[in-house]
């Protein structure tokens, strides 16, 4: 697989691995599926792998950590920090407690995600989401020291816009940003991409695949599992999924035309928006990945990208990302 780079020094293969949904979020499976998935992305080629404290909480790190084992030279391993995280049994079923973008939880956390992966270094260590009580300064000011104590090597962001990215930027070279992009979630073409451009940062777009529905993998007739988190998300109400099908309809009739399927279309679609970009579409499933893992040999036209947006424009899209009430990403914001 060809190589990018994620701001001037971090070079990686052009599709990465999210590795999320192996044991939160979605479900989850069974851990020696899951270690096998990813040992089977190593081997075609993919070198970015991206985990989270908050993944589990911490199950996505120790199993990351598990699957890598043998083959850290070849694989760039990132994950995150940013939330305050109850101890397990005290506070019921819902351990989160909102957002902590402390230095002295930069340091606790980094630590602790050396010991679960089992690494001696991060690779690219993200805050997770921007803390509105605590200056993003001082959470890269935190990350930046973690750099010079050589317990990471790149840092990046999550979700920000382009202000925020510059006063961040201003402190430490971030290396990347992460933010959820793809055909039906395009808010950060308007300001934070631009940014990122400017500042020579790489942009690593989550959830390429709209969550599954872009892919076709997650239907109106799909019984999401109670735990699912996708249950909570307007887009995937049955009313929005039913609205939303007729777009899916019109990427499977452009993927049929070119020979593909639909996620590999909708995964060459980033890919050709920049060599800057690059994706980490999740998966469970082996013959996903090799499906997704495809889709960076795929070479799309000026005139196919014009097509598929025509068939998917953003003011058709069904739906918010998240529900009211809930985080909003700074470009979505009303505020």
């Amino acid at each position: 697989m060809q190589t990018r780079r994620l701001g001037p020094h971090l070079e990686v293969a052009a599709i990465g691995l999210g590795c999320m949904g192996m044991s939160h979020a979605y479900g989850g499976q069974e851990e020696g599926a899951s270690i096998a998935a990813i040992r089977r992305a190593v081997e075609l080629g993919v070198t970015l792998f991206d985990t989270a404290e908050v993944y589990g909480p911490y199950a996505n790190e120790i199993l990351l950590g598990k699957a890598l084992k043998g083959l850290r030279e070849r694989v760039v391993v990132a994950t995150k920090f940013g939330f305050a995280i109850a101890p397990e049994g005290a506070s019921g079923h819902d351990r989160m407690q909102g957002l902590d973008g402390t230095p002295a939880n930069a340091r606790k956390v980094a630590d602790e995600s050396l010991r679960r992966l089992g690494v001696d270094v991060i690779d690219l260590f993200y805050l997770h989401r921007v803390d509105p009580n605590v200056p993003v300064e001082e959470s890269v000011g935190a990350m930046a020291d973690l750099v010079k104590a050589g317990k990471v090597r790149f840092i990046g962001l999550s979700e920000v816009d382009g202000p925020t990215l510059r006063r961040a930027h201003a402190v430490h070279p971030i290396a990347a940003v992460q933010s959820e992009y793809s055909l039906w979630s395009r808010g950060v073409e308007a300001d934070a991409l631009p940014t990122m451009r400017e500042l020579n940062v790489g942009f690593v777009p989550f959830s390429p695949l709209g969550r599954g529905f872009l892919a076709g993998s997650v239907t109106p007739q799909t019984d999401l599992a109670e735990d699912d988190f996708r249950r909570k998300l307007p887009r995937f109400q049955a009313d929005a999924m039913e609205a939303n099908a007729r777009l899916v309809a019109r990427i499977d009739a452009i993927a049929r035309m070119h020979g593909v399927t639909k996620a590999q279309l909708a995964l060459a679609w980033v890919l050709v928006k920049g060599e800057d970009i690059v994706p980490i579409p999740g998966t469970r499933r082996i013959d996903r990945l090799e499906e997704n893992v495809a889709a960076a040999a795929i070479t799309l036209t000026a005139a196919d990208v014009a097509a598929l947006e025509a068939a998917v424009p953003p003011d058709e899209v069904v739906g918010a990302r998240y529900a009211s009430g809930a985080w909003t990403p700074p470009a979505e914001r009303k505020d």
